[in-house]
Order: structure tokens, then C-alpha cells, then sequence
């Protein structure tokens, strides 16, 4: 390989077809092949680089609580009560760009977190960009954020992502402050059309409880309900079956053990 080429790729950052173009060099039966398809590989090489490194930044961003956690790794077992078909149809992601969101409930330890964490790796890995809080976090960055004068700044942090998952909803009342302000945030995403996801023990029809605010409680449901598929997890829990997995999974493990599940179109 040239030296000078090869120096000019690497100060342009172009390391993949760098690596590519002496990878091809020092093999032969590369000589059978035309420039064009020779290039078109060098060419390949890159953009999967520059793919695969956006994909790493943006998981690293969202702050997944299971970043190893994929849609094909969810269990569909009959004790789960989880229809395949409903988790095809989600797995697409295009209902993201519509501005869908997803709500996941079921009690403790069936799968909630997995599953948010699955569809939220998978839009990653699609292009959009995620977030993920789980809501004792987020309760105290509000405040937080009221008191440093960063309060307005964190609002629009919390509009812009593709999807906003809330994670462990409804486990502490929403005093009236937050309950303001998960409704300015909500308001936001609403017109931007940005996706939601949210999980909670909680039956959604109880939700309105978790407000000390009845009407941010009627508005919040009114902008996240009538926009969002449901997925009702029930079974017993799996963190029983856990830790002989975790020895061998570490934290990127798939999901087994039982929950159960029905996937339906909420709008």
C-alpha cells in the first residue's frame, strides 16, 4: 500500500478504508476483482465503521439499564401470555417516527425493565435517539435543576430524544411540582410527536393516583394513553431464576423465566 495514501487516510479519519485497502493488498485473489468492486468494499468498510460507532454512542447515551437487552431476546413462552405477532409488529420501529409510545406494566420483577430496554437498544441500533431515566432519578434532577437555574435547559433536554423511557412509574406520588413538570414535558413531546415509553407496576387505569395533581394527572394520561401499544406483563417473577443465569450472562443476558404479556394498539 502506498505510504502517502495511506498516511492521508489516516489524517482525514479514515481508518476503515485504511485498514480495508491494506487488508485487500495483501491478499491475491483480491487481483481477481474489478477497481470498482475492490472500492465499493473499501467504501463498505467505512460506513459500517461510522454505523457501528454511532450505534456504540448512542447506547452509551441513553443510559440504558440493560444495554444488552434486544427484541429477539424476549421470552414468548404460553405462561407469559405474549403473542409473537404483537412483538413482530412492534420490532418494525416505525411507529416511533409516528410518535407512539409503549406502556409496560406488571408486578414486580416480571420483565418490565427488559422489555423497555429491549425496544429502546433496538431504536438505537434503527437511528433514533433514546434516553432513559428511571423516575426517583429524574425526580431528583427536577429538583435539582430547579435550584442550580438549569430547570428550563432540562426540560428541553427531555423533549429532544426520539424516545423518552421512564422507568419504575408510580412507585412514589408525584408531589405538585413534578407532577407540573412531567406534564410540561409530556405537553412538549406531545407536539414534537417524540414517543414514550413507561413502565410501572401500576395498572394504567390506576395511574392517576401516582398525582398529588389530579389536573396534570388528567392531562399527562390524556397525552400518553390514547397514543400508546400495552404490554400487560403477568407470571411470577424472574429474579428468582436469576442468578445462576447473571454467573454466565453477566449483564448482558436474555430474558427466561415467566411474565405475561398482551401487546395491543392503544390509539
Amino acid at each position: 500500500m502506498d505510504y502517502q495514501a495511506s498516511e492521508q487516510l489516516t489524517q482525514m479519519r479514515l481508518n476503515a478504508m485504511r485498514d480495508e485497502y491494506r487488508r485487500q493488498d495483501e491478499l491475491p485473489a483480491m487481483l481477481d476483482l474489478s477497481f470498482d468492486e475492490r472500492f465499493s468494499m473499501i467504501v463498505q468498510a467505512q460506513f459500517n465503521s461510522r454505523k457501528n460507532s454511532r450505534i456504540a454512542r448512542e447506547l452509551k447515551n441513553s443510559g440504558l439499564r440493560e444495554p444488552c437487552a434486544a427484541i429477539s431476546a424476549i421470552d414468548c413462552s404460553s405462561e407469559r401470555n405474549i403473542l409473537r405477532s404483537h412483538i413482530a409488529q412492534l420490532s418494525g420501529m416505525t411507529w416511533i417516527k409516528e410518535g407512539k409510545g409503549l406502556l409496560v406494566t406488571g408486578a414486580t420483577g416480571t420483565g418490565k425493565t427488559f422489555i423497555l430496554c429491549a425496544f429502546g437498544h433496538d431504536a438505537c441500533v434503527t437511528g433514533y435517539t433514546v434516553r432513559y431515566y428511571r423516575m426517583t432519578r429524574l425526580v431528583e434532577l427536577m429538583m435539582a435543576a430547579r435550584s442550580d437555574g438549569s430547570y428550563e435547559k432540562k426540560l428541553q433536554e427531555l423533549g429532544k430524544p426520539d424516545v423518552l423511557i421512564l422507568d419504575d412509574f408510580g412507585l412514589k406520588q408525584c408531589d405538585h411540582m413534578f407532577s407540573l413538570d412531567l406534564l410540561e414535558v409530556m405537553e412538549e413531546r406531545s407536539y414534537r410527536k417524540k414517543s414514550v415509553f413507561i413502565g410501572a407496576q401500576l395498572p394504567v387505569r390506576m395511574w392517576t393516583e401516582s398525582f398529588k395533581n389530579k389536573t396534570a394527572a388528567e392531562g399527562f394520561m390524556d397525552r400518553i394513553v390514547g397514543n400508546a401499544y400495552r404490554i400487560e406483563l403477568k407470571g411470577p417473577s424472574r429474579r428468582t431464576r436469576m442468578p445462576d443465569e447473571e454467573m454466565w450472562g453477566g449483564n448482558c443476558r436474555t430474558e427466561s423465566g415467566g411474565d405475561g404479556v398482551e401487546a395491543d394498539n392503544g390509539a
